[in-house]
């Protein structure tokens, strides 16, 4: 017999009703079906496997592909009540045992098994000995050669409709194109299965791209307009290397920083991973090995300091900013050399033909969107099979749109100067002898007598380096791969530039002198703005129950917001419940936390004053 769906969203959850498509994926999967869900991330894909497999009898099996994603979706449904466990090759024996008896004995409803660990002999025997409720495989497209993020692990799980054909399936992913989704229908048998696509479109999340001037600078200004004091941030860098500078950076700058990377010690890595999940404002300064499955959702801000891998990565990354559903913001920097270099990767891969065609792609998607003069979301979300109908009015090129110039000229310049150079020098060296300075190395050469020597001192120094980006970006230039310092040289694709058969379009501000972002120092005291309810929010009794919400999560030993999120706080400051029934009926809180905090709350609400 099966539980009611939403009896159990209220119950359980807290919440009174589902959202998007959550309802129909739900009473499919409920009602035994199986299927593929994709929805962004912050979408509520969770809820998606987690309600049906309270309601079916039998344990619900869910693959995931990361320990501390296994252990905070943990934390969190035995806040809510829930007998979930972890089985994965972090735990200690005592710990291993202690599962294993569990599930033997029939005590949990919702067992986090890694794919490794779900391939170890046995596994799948025990639990094929039991009742299974249904199998749900997170990040899906882990499993897909096509996919961003393959993880060879997961091609074992073809092996679920094998071996569990009356066991429903669902697979969920954030981030899959058209491919991919196909690759993982067949991989898990969902041929005939629906595919569930909500909407990819987070509209709270304002997306900024700037050129990369003095990141640090710029990277800086972000901070201080997108941070409020309270609210995490990630920064995502190109190099291990970066990630330490940058997070030793912040810290003298005053900032609670941590940096991340997949070279750190694995306590190291757990530990920082602890401090993130804190409720803390903590930024953390990261390589892409940070990030899956980052349940915290009060993240006011993602940064980029270099070109992301992809569209898909691009949004992923970007995605776990504002899961909450209060304004963030997402920034990415870039310079001409990361599109390079990101073109020489995938010339130089090992991997087969089609893979480096599909790179080429997602690259030359990523490129447009960010050099596009018009609406980036939309560009964005048409990479999802999204269309938006008109333009989304929370992204830079929305909000300060950019008035085109003609840029031709600049530019054929610019070419001519790499081509009568030899197309052996790097950028600095080519805008030095355009702006016509008397260097000894370039008059040594006799660089100094060339027709292009000089003719480029209108041109600020800064709007070179945009021009060139364009150029790089649009295949005009290269940079040659088998020089230890970037070398450009022009291409077939500068001929009709060079011709004037083509015209080259930039943005206006591109061709003035790349202003450096000033640096206004961190905000500190500054007022807070609590956006998550439309009635007023007391701040003084915000932060009491945050304060409250810390210590007890220290108490624990969990993530701050497994006990509630910033907005459940933030609506208990505004409804301001007096009896543990008012305080029932705010969002968040299913009968499992009422009888656990429910006093406390009223306590910290009475001595707010």
């Amino acid at each position: 017999m099966t539980a009611d769906p939403r009896r159990v969203l209220h119950d359980v959850f807290g919440f009174t009703d589902f959202r998007g498509r959550q309802a129909e994926i739900v009473e499919h999967v409920t009602g035994g079906g199986s299927g593929l869900v994709l929805m962004p991330t912050g979408g509520g894909k969770s809820l998606c496997y987690q309600v049906p497999a309270l309601c079916r009898p039998g344990l619900g099996v869910v693959v995931s592909p990361l320990i501390a994603l296994m252990e905070d979706q943990v934390a969190a449904l035995r806040q809510q009540g829930v007998a979930a466990a972890a089985l994965h090759s972090g735990l200690d024996e005592e710990e291993r045992r202690r599962v294993s008896l569990d599930l033997s004995n029939g005590k949990l409803k919702l067992l986090y098994v890694s794919p490794e660990r779900l391939a170890v002999e046995g596994t799948a025997e025990r639990l094929a000995r039991g009742n299974l409720a249904l199998f749900a495989v997170d990040e899906a497209h882990c499993i897909s050669a096509w996919g961003h993020n393959f993880r060879p692990e997961y091609r074992g799980l073809t092996m679920l409709a094998e071996r569990f054909p009356e066991v429903p399936r669902v697979a969920l992913t954030a981030t899959a194109d058209a491919r991919t989704v196909d690759d993982i229908r067949e991989r898990l048998s969902l041929t005939d299965a629906p595919v569930f696509r909500g909407s990819f479109d987070r509209p709270n999340i304002r997306i900024e791209v700037a050129p990369r001037d003095n990141a640090a600078a710029q990277i800086a200004a972000f901070m201080d307009e997108a941070g409020d004091g309270r609210g995490a941030g990630i920064i995502y860098c190109p190099s291990r290397a970066e990630t330490e500078r940058t997070a030793a950076r912040l810290k003298k700058d005053g900032y609670d920083a941590l940096h991340y990377h997949a070279g750190m010690e694995a306590a190291d890595r757990r530990a920082a991973e602890r401090r993130f999940s804190s409720g803390d404002p903590v930024v953390m300064a990261a390589t892409i090995a940070f990030g899956m499955g980052i349940d915290r959702p009060d993240v006011r801000w993602v940064a980029h300091l270099a070109l992301p891998g992809g569209p898909e990565s691009w949004y992923q990354e970007i995605g776990r900013a504002g899961r909450d559903g209060a304004a963030a913001r997402a920034m990415l920097l870039y310079g001409a050399e990361d599109i390079a270099v990101a073109r020489r990767r995938i010339a130089e891969s090992p991997a087969a033909d089609g893979q480096k065609r599909l790179d080429h792609e997602r690259l030359d998607r990523l490129v447009a969107i960010v050099e596009s003069a018009t609406c980036r979301r939309r560009l964005l979300l048409r990479c999802f099979g999204d269309d938006l109908t008109e333009d989304c009015g929370n992204c830079d090129a929305c909000l300060n749109p950019p008035r085109l110039v003609d840029a031709t000229e600049a530019a054929r310049k610019l070419l001519s100067a790499v081509h009568k150079t030899g197309g052996r020098f790097g950028l600095g060296y080519v805008v030095d002898v355009l702006r016509g300075k008397p260097l000894d190395r370039i008059t040594s050469l006799g660089h100094d007598k060339l027709s292009v020597f000089g003719i480029g001192r209108d041109v600020a120094e800064g709007a070179w380096k945009n021009i060139a980006r364009h150029l790089l970006a649009h295949g005009a230039l290269e940079l040659s791969s088998d020089t230890t310092l970037p070398v450009y040289h022009a291409t077939e694709a500068a001929r009709p530039i060079l011709r004037g058969e083509e015209p080259v379009l930039l943005q206006e501000r591109a061709l003035r002198e790349a202003a450096r972002a000033p640096r206004r120092g961190r905000a500190r005291g500054a007022p807070h703005t609590v956006s998550f309810t439309d009635g007023p929010v007391e701040t003084g009794v915000f932060d009491a129950l945050r304060a409250w919400r810390k210590e007890e999560a220290t108490r624990q030993s969990v993530p701050a917001y497994v006990i509630f999120p910033d907005r459940t706080l933030a609506e208990i400051a505004a409804q301001r419940p007096l009896t543990l029934d008012g305080l029932a009926e705010v969002h968040g809180v299913g009968a499992s936390k009422l009888d656990r905090y429910g006093l406390d709350v009223l306590r910290v609400l009475r001595d707010a004053g």
